[in-house]
């Protein structure tokens, strides 16, 4: 297809140059691969791989009130963090359906940072924007900001070079402002691919100079650019949900394994009320990870037919790292423990698969 009427980040020449194959992905032209998926998802695990994900979207949130404000649109608690401190957490309507899910960087009670979803970039904006109240406001970043992730067990010797910011004092799941290769970063050691590395905000101009630089640094570590094929296949080793397959606003954070984001003590936010009676009620689906046993790769729509009812596929690939046909689906609550036997219609054979204990690849603590 022509990739003349959608959105390029400010690396599209550079993925270009690269040899990357571009296919549109959430409006946007992103490389789908390079080398190839099986080679790229093996240098993130083994070594490190970079990734252009500046479709991504920011929004910035401050006021006097804005951590109680914000705090009434998410479900997780931002007390629970402290400045310089980056949180997971879900968006919900009232019914409990989930908008997305966000990662919420906390410079200050009164300025926090939050990435958002690709495709929900502009629902998510209006969603928090009106739903904050008096005492903060909200602004679309989303145009200010080019980002990287630089993901891999190599990822920290290859930055390192590049800033003086110490990286060693940034634990998971927490940021700092520097710079990379001297241009001013938000640096955020988080992830999607289940290995230690970072993600980089910077500005727009700044993204190829930064991605240069990253790619030199990286050469005598193996590091590898990467595309959408892989990034795929990594967060599903992990169990990690992607917006549009394993969740939306027809799902529940609580059916969908995210209830550890559910703060119910917090007091009031949007979605409580009912994620309470969801919850109270019994949760009749869960969202499982599955080994396919029989032959065939899971799709996601394929139907799953289990003891106790039937279920769908949200996500499905081959695992490099396991060697074994992988996925996730929603399925009755009594079939969701590891072990259960599973059917799974794939173009019309059903095919033997087993709820699986999750993630599929357990990594060592860093």
């Amino acid at each position: 297809m022509s990739l003349d009427s959608v959105r390029k980040t400010p690396l599209y020449d550079a993925h270009a140059a690269l040899g990357g194959r571009l296919v549109e992905f959430a409006g946007w032209a992103l490389p789908v691969q390079y080398e190839g998926v099986i080679a790229e998802h093996k240098a993130v695990r083994e070594r490190a791989g970079l990734f252009d994900v500046s479709h991504m979207g920011e929004v910035e949130v401050k006021g006097p009130q804005a951590l109680d404000a914000l705090n009434r649109v998410i479900t997780n608690d931002l007390n629970r963090i402290v400045d310089g401190q980056a949180l997971y957490t879900c968006m919900c309507l009232p019914n409990g359906g989930i908008v997305d899910d966000l990662v919420v960087y906390r410079f200050s009670r009164e300025h926090f940072f939050i990435c958002v979803n690709a495709s929900n970039r502009d629902k998510d904006f209006k969603h928090i924007a009106g739903n904050l109240g008096p005492g903060a406001q909200a602004v679309d970043r989303g145009d200010d900001y080019a980002q990287l992730a630089l993901q891999g067990p190599r990822a920290a010797e290859i930055l390192q070079p590049l800033t003086d910011t110490p990286l060693k004092p940034i634990g998971s799941y927490h940021f700092a402002a520097g710079k990379v290769a001297d241009r001013n970063a938000i640096i955020s050691r988080t992830g999607y691919t289940g290995e230690d590395g970072f993600e980089l905000y910077i500005a727009p101009g700044d993204a190829e100079a930064v991605w240069n630089a990253l790619l030199e640094s990286g050469k005598p570590h193996g590091l590898a650019p990467c595309g959408l094929g892989c990034r795929d296949s990594l967060r599903l080793e992990m169990k990690y949900a992607l917006y549009g397959n394993d969740i939306d606003e027809s799902t529940n954070p609580l059916e969908a394994g995210l209830g550890w984001v559910v703060k119910f003590n917090k007091g009031d936010f949007i979605g409580r009320s009912a994620l309470q009676a969801i919850k109270s009620a019994g949760i009749p689906r869960r969202l499982a990870g599955f080994e396919v046993t029989g032959r065939g790769i899971a799709r996601h729509g394929y139907a799953i037919r289990s003891a106790h009812g039937t279920g769908v596929v949200t996500s499905g690939t081959h695992s490099p790292s396991l060697n074994i046909p992988i996925g996730m689906g929603y399925v009755p609550a009594a079939d969701a423990s590891p072990g259960t036997a599973l059917w799974i219609d794939v173009r019309g054979k059903e095919v033997e698969a087993r709820v699986a204990d999750t993630p599929f690849l357990k990594r060592k603590p860093a």
